[in-house]
Protein backbone atom coordinates (compact mmCIF):
# COMPACT_ATOMS: atom_id res chain seq x y z
CA UNK A 1 0.00 0.00 0.00
CA UNK A 2 1.35 3.42 -0.75
CA UNK A 3 2.22 5.99 1.98
CA UNK A 4 -0.40 7.91 3.36
CA UNK A 5 0.15 10.77 1.46
CA UNK A 6 1.09 9.92 -2.13
CA UNK A 7 -2.01 10.26 -3.49
CA UNK A 8 -0.24 9.65 -7.05
CA UNK A 9 -0.27 6.16 -5.82
CA UNK A 10 -3.37 6.16 -4.45
CA UNK A 11 -4.73 7.23 -7.79
CA UNK A 12 -2.95 4.51 -9.46
CA UNK A 13 -4.76 1.59 -7.11
CA UNK A 14 -8.36 3.29 -8.78
CA UNK A 15 -7.36 0.96 -11.57
CA UNK A 16 -6.67 -2.03 -9.29
CA UNK A 17 -10.75 -3.77 -8.83
CA UNK A 18 -9.46 -4.97 -5.39
CA UNK A 19 -8.28 -2.11 -4.33
CA UNK A 20 -10.27 0.75 -6.01
CA UNK A 21 -13.17 1.85 -3.23
CA UNK A 22 -10.78 1.98 -0.73
CA UNK A 23 -8.40 3.80 -2.66
CA UNK A 24 -11.59 6.23 -3.99
CA UNK A 25 -12.12 6.90 0.30
CA UNK A 26 -8.28 7.98 1.03
CA UNK A 27 -8.76 10.12 -1.31
CA UNK A 28 -11.73 11.71 -0.70
CA UNK A 29 -11.22 11.79 3.05
CA UNK A 30 -7.99 13.09 2.70
CA UNK A 31 -9.52 16.39 1.28
CA UNK A 32 -7.70 19.75 -0.69
CA UNK A 33 -4.28 17.62 -0.72
CA UNK A 34 -5.55 14.91 -2.52
CA UNK A 35 -7.28 17.10 -5.21
CA UNK A 36 -4.01 17.86 -7.45
CA UNK A 37 -3.48 13.67 -7.90
CA UNK A 38 -7.18 13.25 -8.55
CA UNK A 39 -7.27 16.55 -11.44
CA UNK A 40 -4.27 14.82 -12.91
CA UNK A 41 -6.15 11.45 -12.76
CA UNK A 42 -8.52 12.81 -14.99
CA UNK A 43 -6.00 12.18 -17.83
CA UNK A 44 -4.81 8.71 -17.41
CA UNK A 45 -5.29 6.02 -20.28
CA UNK A 46 -7.63 4.17 -18.04
CA UNK A 47 -11.37 5.22 -17.72
CA UNK A 48 -11.56 3.11 -14.93
CA UNK A 49 -9.23 5.85 -13.09
CA UNK A 50 -10.77 8.57 -15.41
CA UNK A 51 -13.95 8.22 -13.76
CA UNK A 52 -13.57 7.58 -10.74
CA UNK A 53 -11.74 11.13 -10.45
CA UNK A 54 -14.58 12.21 -11.53
CA UNK A 55 -15.97 11.20 -8.46
CA UNK A 56 -13.25 12.07 -5.86
CA UNK A 57 -13.31 15.27 -7.56
CA UNK A 58 -16.89 15.59 -6.69
CA UNK A 59 -16.15 15.80 -3.40
CA UNK A 60 -13.08 18.12 -3.24
CA UNK A 61 -14.33 20.14 -5.67
CA UNK A 62 -13.56 23.86 -5.59
CA UNK A 63 -13.45 26.55 -8.89
CA UNK A 64 -10.34 25.41 -10.16
CA UNK A 65 -12.00 21.61 -10.69
CA UNK A 66 -15.04 22.63 -13.14
CA UNK A 67 -12.80 23.50 -15.84
CA UNK A 68 -10.81 20.22 -15.76
CA UNK A 69 -14.47 18.35 -15.19
CA UNK A 70 -15.85 20.18 -17.81
CA UNK A 71 -13.19 19.05 -19.98
CA UNK A 72 -15.07 15.14 -19.25
CA UNK A 73 -17.76 15.99 -20.79
CA UNK A 74 -16.42 14.70 -23.96
CA UNK A 75 -14.58 12.30 -22.60
CA UNK A 76 -14.85 8.75 -25.08
CA UNK A 77 -15.64 6.68 -22.70
CA UNK A 78 -19.65 7.23 -21.50
CA UNK A 79 -19.33 6.03 -17.91
CA UNK A 80 -17.17 8.74 -17.46
CA UNK A 81 -19.32 11.68 -19.16
CA UNK A 82 -21.93 10.48 -16.96
CA UNK A 83 -19.41 11.02 -13.89
CA UNK A 84 -18.24 14.17 -14.66
CA UNK A 85 -21.77 15.48 -15.28
CA UNK A 86 -22.81 14.55 -11.85
CA UNK A 87 -19.91 16.28 -10.54
CA UNK A 88 -20.84 19.60 -12.02
CA UNK A 89 -24.71 18.55 -11.28
CA UNK A 90 -24.81 17.64 -7.96
CA UNK A 91 -24.68 19.60 -4.47
CA UNK A 92 -25.07 16.80 -1.67
CA UNK A 93 -21.08 15.55 -2.12
CA UNK A 94 -19.34 18.42 -2.47
CA UNK A 95 -17.80 19.79 0.75
CA UNK A 96 -18.35 23.12 -0.40
CA UNK A 97 -20.62 25.15 -1.87
CA UNK A 98 -19.28 26.32 -5.25
CA UNK A 99 -20.97 26.02 -8.34
CA UNK A 100 -19.63 25.57 -12.15
CA UNK A 101 -20.08 28.51 -14.41
CA UNK A 102 -23.40 28.33 -16.97
CA UNK A 103 -20.91 29.17 -20.06
CA UNK A 104 -18.53 26.43 -18.70
CA UNK A 105 -21.11 23.27 -18.68
CA UNK A 106 -24.73 24.48 -19.92
CA UNK A 107 -23.85 23.88 -23.67
CA UNK A 108 -21.77 20.75 -23.09
CA UNK A 109 -24.48 19.59 -21.45
CA UNK A 110 -27.48 20.56 -23.93
CA UNK A 111 -25.29 18.53 -26.79
CA UNK A 112 -25.04 15.35 -24.50
CA UNK A 113 -28.64 15.48 -23.48
CA UNK A 114 -29.88 16.07 -27.79
CA UNK A 115 -27.20 13.53 -28.64
CA UNK A 116 -25.49 10.80 -26.42
CA UNK A 117 -26.02 7.94 -27.75
CA UNK A 118 -26.21 6.56 -24.06
CA UNK A 119 -29.18 7.33 -21.85
CA UNK A 120 -27.58 7.52 -18.96
CA UNK A 121 -25.49 10.20 -20.07
CA UNK A 122 -29.15 11.94 -21.37
CA UNK A 123 -30.31 11.39 -17.79
CA UNK A 124 -27.48 13.09 -15.62
CA UNK A 125 -27.05 15.61 -18.80
CA UNK A 126 -30.50 16.57 -17.87
CA UNK A 127 -29.50 17.42 -14.21
CA UNK A 128 -26.87 19.62 -15.27
CA UNK A 129 -29.29 21.43 -18.37
CA UNK A 130 -32.03 21.29 -14.75
CA UNK A 131 -30.17 24.01 -12.71
CA UNK A 132 -30.04 26.22 -15.12
CA UNK A 133 -33.89 25.86 -16.60
CA UNK A 134 -35.45 29.03 -14.63
CA UNK A 135 -32.81 31.60 -16.05
CA UNK A 136 -31.72 30.33 -19.65
CA UNK A 137 -34.29 29.84 -23.09
CA UNK A 138 -32.33 27.41 -23.81
CA UNK A 139 -31.98 25.14 -20.98
CA UNK A 140 -35.86 24.91 -20.83
CA UNK A 141 -35.94 24.03 -24.64
CA UNK A 142 -34.01 21.64 -24.61
CA UNK A 143 -35.44 19.95 -21.76
CA UNK A 144 -38.76 20.12 -23.28
CA UNK A 145 -37.35 18.81 -26.18
CA UNK A 146 -35.89 15.37 -24.50
CA UNK A 147 -39.30 15.45 -22.34
CA UNK A 148 -41.36 15.27 -25.49
CA UNK A 149 -39.19 13.33 -28.12
CA UNK A 150 -35.84 11.42 -26.22
CA UNK A 151 -36.28 7.51 -27.20
CA UNK A 152 -35.86 6.73 -24.18
CA UNK A 153 -38.54 6.54 -21.57
CA UNK A 154 -36.84 6.94 -18.44
CA UNK A 155 -35.10 9.84 -19.88
CA UNK A 156 -38.15 11.60 -20.73
CA UNK A 157 -39.34 10.93 -17.10
CA UNK A 158 -36.18 12.98 -15.67
CA UNK A 159 -36.40 15.42 -18.05
CA UNK A 160 -39.69 16.62 -17.14
CA UNK A 161 -38.98 16.67 -13.63
CA UNK A 162 -36.79 19.79 -14.50
CA UNK A 163 -39.05 20.52 -16.89
CA UNK A 164 -41.71 23.52 -17.03
CA UNK A 165 -44.69 22.11 -14.87
CA UNK A 166 -42.22 19.30 -13.59
CA UNK A 167 -41.43 18.61 -9.84
CA UNK A 168 -38.05 19.69 -9.47
CA UNK A 169 -38.98 22.76 -11.73
CA UNK A 170 -41.69 23.44 -9.44
CA UNK A 171 -39.28 22.92 -6.09
CA UNK A 172 -36.57 24.98 -7.50
CA UNK A 173 -38.41 27.77 -9.11
CA UNK A 174 -37.32 31.20 -7.57
CA UNK A 175 -39.24 32.33 -4.79
CA UNK A 176 -40.34 35.64 -6.33
CA UNK A 177 -42.10 32.96 -9.19
CA UNK A 178 -43.68 31.13 -6.53
CA UNK A 179 -45.26 34.04 -5.23
CA UNK A 180 -46.42 35.78 -8.75
CA UNK A 181 -48.11 32.43 -9.57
Amino acid sequence: MPVMDDFKAWVRLLADPLRSKGAFWHLVLSGRAARPAATEGLADPNPDVRRQCARVLDHLADESSFADLAGMLSDPDHQVRAAALHAVACDRCKEGTCRPDKDMVLRPALQLLENDPHKHVRAMAAEVVGRYVHSDLDAEAGLVRAREADPDPSVRKKAGWYAPGGTIFNKTRPRSARQAS
